[in-house]
């Protein structure tokens, strides 16, 4: 028998959807826009605090990830990611 009562899965919190990447299209899971978002690069940006080096090679890494599935979706399209996923980290 629940200490609670019959109302445990009314008093359930409910799991937090994390701004991570959705692959191959690279929108946020949570909020469904182009990843990184912006809570995602507050998350990254305290991640990495003090170490921005690693946090452009590691977007880097993914930007390059992000351009080859996107181009397989969009073969005819010429995507120009460094915007999005690099640039904003340099600056700061």
């Amino acid at each position: 028998m629940s200490v609670l009562g019959g109302g445990d899965a009314a008093m359930a919190v409910p799991r937090a959807v994390p701004h991570v990447a959705m692959r191959p299209l690279w929108r946020c899971r949570n909020c469904g826009t182009e990843w990184p978002c912006e809570p995602a690069r507050l998350s990254l940006l305290s991640e990495y605090q003090g170490n921005r080096t690693s946090l452009i090679v590691y977007l880097s890494s993914l930007m390059a990830e992000a351009y080859g599935q996107l181009g397989q979706l969009n073969p005819d399209r010429h995507v120009n990611l460094m915007d999005r996923f690099v640039t904003w980290a340099r600056r700061g």
